[in-house]
Formats: structure tokens, C-alpha cells, sequence
């Protein structure tokens, strides 16, 4: 299966000492037999220094906090803790400067196209033969961003990719305020549940209604419903 090069190269902020952009990978996904399969084929493919696995969003930014972003982040979309977008828009704020990419079963116009805008270097299908996994990885590793065979720039809701790269700009705070939000929690069940002090969440909800072009609270649900940003 082929894949093709999208016009605007990612250009990443992260290198090593010895030219090699890519030896420290965070492998995210609740499945540890592809987890372990990953692990070793990018060691054994590319001779990475250290390949971390995480099975949820909150293990993922557990293992960024703790030991600092990968130059390299592979996510499936579909987690215990979150789907779609949101772990995307989560961690590419976490791991700013590494290569986020996405391995899914699922090719799904809509959503590359929200991924892509999220923040994401490439959308790469499971179902790959691994010859041509590791090709695809390469080259992205490479400042490449990749598609699948067939995926078109353009494709897909461009009024959902919008939204996303929109969403993108939110800090992981913001993020998980406006969750929260858009379960109806009031201000001071937030401030509760994050730990952190009422007039902390009015000031995130203010900056979170900045960043997205809303006036209230429903217009920011509203507008994350449209943009798939919490699906669970």
C-alpha cells in the first residue's frame, strides 16, 4: 500500500546529539500484544534507545511528566480514558516539538483530516504489512507527513478540521476544564475534581472561551459536540 507525501513538511523542535531525530518512542495504546510488537520491531528497526508504553491518555502524560517528552509519540485513538481528537490534542501540548503520530484500525476521512489539523505528522493504518509500517514510519520520522493510500488533502469535514486545529491551541488544563464543561459540571464541582482553586477555573474558562470564539459555556460545548472533540 502506498502512502504520499502532503505538501507542508513537519518540521520538529527535537534532536539528538548524534543526528538521529528519533530514539526515545512513547507507544500509546491499551492493547499490550501491540504494544510489545511495536516495541520491539521500532528497536530492532531502528535502534531506538528507549521505547516507553503507556494504555491510557493519563499513563501517557503520567510517563511525559515523569521522564520528559519522547522525540516520538504513537497513539491509537481509541482509548479506556478517551477517543478521537482529544488524546491528540492532549498530547501533542504535552510533547511539544515530538513527532505525534496516529495508528488506527479504522481510515476514517474526518477524522485524518481533524487529526492532521490537530497537530498530528501522519495517520497510519494497522492493518500495514510491516515492511511497509516501518517505511511509513521512516519517512515521517523523516519530516514527512503521511496519509493513506487514497486520503486526499481536502478530504473530509473541513469544518470539523478547523475545530480541531481550533481546539489545539487549549493547554491540557483547559482541556480537561472544558470536558468537565461539557458534562455540566459547575464551577466549583471543577474546582473540586481538578484540586485547584474556583477563581483558577474562571480564569481557564475565560481563556478557554478566548482561544475558541465562544461567549458562554453552551456555545463551548456545543461547538467541542461538532468538532467530536469528547466522544466518550
Amino acid at each position: 500500500m502506498e502512502y504520499r507525501l502532503k505538501l507542508e513538511p513537519f518540521t520538529p523542535v527535537l534532536h539528538t546529539n548524534t543526528g538521529n531525530v528519533v530514539s526515545d518512542v512513547l507507544i500509546v495504546d491499551d492493547h499490550p500484544l501491540m504494544c510489545e510488537a511495536l516495541s520491539m520491531t521500532f528497536t530492532a528497526a531502528f535502534g531506538l534507545k528507549r521505547v516507553r508504553t503507556a494504555s491510557s491518555l493519563a499513563a501517557a502524560e503520567a510517563s511525559i511528566r515523569a521522564d520528559g517528552a519522547p522525540h516520538a509519540v504513537v497513539l491509537d485513538l481509541n482509548l479506556p480514558d478517551v477517543e478521537g481528537i482529544e488524546g491528540v490534542v492532549c498530547l501533542r501540548s504535552r510533547a511539544l516539538g515530538a513527532y505525534l503520530s496516529v495508528l488506527s484500525a479504522e481510515v476514517d476521512p474526518n477524522m485524518i483530516a481533524s487529526v492532521l489539523a490537530a497537530g498530528a505528522c501522519g495517520y497510519i493504518e494497522k492493518s500495514l504489512p510491516r515492511g511497509e509500517m516501518l517505511d511509513a514510519f521512516r519517512r515521517m520520522w523523516n519530516g514527512e507527513i503521511i496519509v493513506p493510500e487514497g486520503y486526499e488533502e481536502g478530504d473530509g469535514n473541513s469544518e470539523e478540521a478547523a475545530l480541531a486545529q481550533t481546539f489545539s491551541t487549549l493547554t491540557p488544563q483547559q482541556m480537561n476544564i472544558l470536558r468537565l464543561i461539557c458534562q455540566g459540571r459547575p464551577n466549583k464541582i471543577i474546582s473540586y475534581e481538578l484540586s485547584i482553586a474556583e477563581a483558577t477555573v474562571k480564569t481557564h474558562i475565560a481563556a478557554i472561551m478566548s482561544k475558541i470564539n465562544v461567549r458562554n459555556r453552551t456555545q463551548a460545548a456545543l461547538l467541542a459536540s461538532r468538532a467530536r472533540l469528547f466522544v466518550r
